[in-house]
């Protein structure tokens, strides 16, 4: 358990842009500052950080919250574990009581796979470097590949003791759960047998963008070809290749700086390119490129730089992910290698000044690059010519920059000797293929799912006809608690005496006894109801960084929401004081409409229920309606003769 004066460090050191620049760039937009949100699939960025509040929005998907509650959303933690985090970001230290057996069986499962991987890395880390098999086998096997110490240790390279399951029984030895062990794919277990997945191999830990140990990649150094060179952890709850990158966590920094990341293929490649100097690289892992991996780029630049073996399969692969890259809005350029080489080789047999020098002259961008690799053999087939300009032009037909693609097809026409009014032509016959496919999977979809036999019906969520008010009502309290904007003289004394906004209208509805539906709306008012008479309240520090990650969040979207005013508050032209300024008339106007609201709603309820009970003939009660519906009447004619002659939510 954490303590509340601890949690209280951690969450005033917990710069909100310092989190997110963890894990998107973000770029300053007035006070704001926005980015390409980690959450949801966007092209145009809609995620928003306010600095100044602490908070973040993203006005795509709805998510917000502060520091906490993006830790917690984007790394799957629990709100303690991602408290943990930051102190460790932040170099705060936490002291906790011993957990209880209890606490440690109610740890959550992804967490307890990420704990035992942490556990698994340390243990090779230091069977490398301290055994006599990892320093004579895997230490020796390293070097000679040229890798420096300073490379081994940054990413925490390992070795697997060779044997059947001396890893595994360490981990137990060390408390750590066979099940986890098994579920992180690090032990093997059979009816009649145990064994290590990794034994004998040197290895290379996968981290997450956070830094945090999800799997592993191990590399044989037996000669024998019916092993295979590579074997990678199995798909897990914490790990899933396609959307992972090695080398992200330590790559990230400096694709941010220099606005450009370096795609490999290989381990040992992204580990050649850092000890040339050039640290903006990552590797797919031999994975087939995925479109997940490259939205993980985009989230920290929109340029991409391919790098991939200079033998057939290496060309190929190359020429595969230029389209998937180009479909997601990046700039795409190649770095064709001499033949036979690949990244690693490449960048170890030259100085990091030749390796840099290297990449200015021989980046180029992909029509080129297709270009030059196959016009050769083209020159002089006209067939074959147009088949390489239909490649081209459905690699251009992808790009949904307009902008962008314009140019690309004004290079195309120079490069190729084509008219760019043809080549326009075909990109509109390319897009209208892809229409008509679209259109026809969506109908496709459709007929199945009305073929599907129907389900029973799920529980509706509360609906609350509130909402928009009770919003604006929370949004003003969070923001004007105590702003002592009301005076009231007293009948008696004559004395004048001045409320807060909270007091004005907590005690408002409650003497009316209005109650939301939402159960956050509830919650807030009665907290802030608790803390009407102390001035230490901060309410928006306080549900901003509230431990339930619904509440921080629905505190953060209100506060980033901007305030619509009605158009007859500023018409003509007129003067238009700030918001605090005009509380002592805005809040009640505010209260009036939320009151008249609720009297609107009860009124057609009961003309409901009055027609109701006299089509039954239910005379008594028709006429206890009756009675209610016009003591209801007056109260909404007294309401609107308040002053009610503008709303001040549109």
């Amino acid at each position: 358990m954490i303590d509340p004066s601890t949690i209280e460090r951690i969450l005033d050191a917990a710069n909100i842009s310092d989190v997110v620049s963890e894990f998107v760039t973000l770029k300053k937009r007035g006070v704001n500052q926005l980015g390409l949100c980690p959450f949801h699939n966007e092209k145009t960025p809609s995620f928003t950080v306010s600095p100044a509040k602490g908070i973040f929005k993203c006005f795509g998907c709805g998510k917000g919250g502060n520091s906490v509650n993006f830790v917690m959303e984007l790394e799957q933690l629990s709100y303690p574990d991602a408290l943990r985090w930051l102190a460790k970001k932040f170099h705060i230290e936490i002291e906790e009581k011993e957990e209880s057996l209890e606490e440690k069986q109610l740890k959550d499962e992804r967490e307890s796979m990420m704990i035992v991987s942490g556990f698994a890395q340390k243990y090779f880390s230091r069977y490398l470097l301290k055994e006599n098999e990892g320093r004579t086998i895997g230490l020796s096997y390293l070097r000679e590949r040229g890798i420096r110490d300073d490379i081994i240790a940054k990413f925490e390279l390992g070795f697997c003791p060779d044997g059947k399951d001396i890893f595994t029984q360490a981990a137990q030895r060390e408390g750590y759960k066979m099940d986890f062990l098994e579920k992180t794919g690090l032990t093997i277990k059979r009816e009649d047998w145990i064994r290590d997945r990794f034994g004998g191999r040197v290895m290379f830990p996968v981290h997450n963008v956070a830094g945090r140990v999800i799997a592993f990649g191990g590399r044989t150094l037996t000669n024998d070809k019916k092993v295979a060179k590579y074997l990678n952890s199995p798909e897990s709850e914490i790990y899933h290749k396609g959307r992972t990158l090695y080398g992200i966590y330590q790559a990230k920094r400096d694709i941010t700086k220099l606005d450009k990341c370096f795609l490999v293929e290989g381990y040992t490649d992204v580990l050649s390119f850092h000890q040339a100097g050039i640290e903006n690289v990552v590797a797919s892992s031999g994975t087939s490129l995925t479109i997940d991996q490259i939205r993980l780029i985009r989230r920290f630049t929109p340029n991409i730089t391919i790098v991939y073996d200079g033998d057939d399969a290496g060309i190929k692969a190359s020429l595969r992910g230029i389209d998937m890259v180009l479909e997601e809005g990046i700039n795409v350029k190649v770095l064709p290698l001499p033949r036979g080489e690949d990244p690693d080789s490449f960048a170890r047999s030259m100085s990091a000044g030749e390796l840099t020098e290297y990449i200015k002259k021989n980046e180029t961008d992909f029509i080129k690059f297709k270009t030059q690799l196959l016009m050769g053999s083209v020159e002089n087939d006209p067939v074959s010519k147009a088949k390489l300009i239909n490649e081209i032009v459905h690699s251009i037909s992808v790009i949904p920059d307009t902008i962008t693609r314009t140019i690309y097809i004004k290079e195309c026409s120079r490069l190729m000797d084509v008219q760019e009014a043809v080549l326009y032509s075909e990109i509109r016959k390319i897009q209208n293929r892809q229409s008509e496919d679209h259109t026809r999977k969506e109908l496709q979809e459709i007929q199945v799912q009305a073929a599907k036999p129907a389900t029973p019906v799920a529980e509706k969520k509360i609906s609350n006809p509130f909402e928009t008010e009770e919003r604006e009502i929370i949004r003003i309290l969070l923001k004007h608690f105590h702003n002592e904007a009301f005076e009231f003289e007293d009948e008696e004394t004559h004395q004048v005496n001045k409320y807060s906004v909270g007091s004005y209208v907590l005690n408002d509805l409650q003497n009316d006894g209005l109650v939301s539906v939402n159960q956050w709306v509830r919650e807030i008012l009665k907290i802030m109801e608790e803390n009407l008479d102390n001035k230490d309240f901060d309410p928006i520090k306080y549900f901003t960084q509230h431990p339930d990650s619904e509440i921080s969040q629905y505190a953060s979207n209100l506060l980033s929401e901007k305030h619509i005013q009605s158009k007859r508050w500023s018409r003509g032209g007129a003067f238009v004081e700030s918001e605090s300024e005009l509380l002592y008339l805005l809040v009640p106007k505010l209260v009036q409409e939320y009151k008249l609201k609720n009297v609107k709603l009860l009124l057609k309820k009961l003309e409901q229920q009055i027609s109701e009970t006299s089509k039954n003939n239910e005379t008594e009660k028709m006429m206890e309606h009756l009675n209610q519906y016009q003591n209801l009447k007056k109260v909404m004619t007294q309401l609107s003769g308040e002053g009610l002659g503008y709303r001040t939510i549109s």
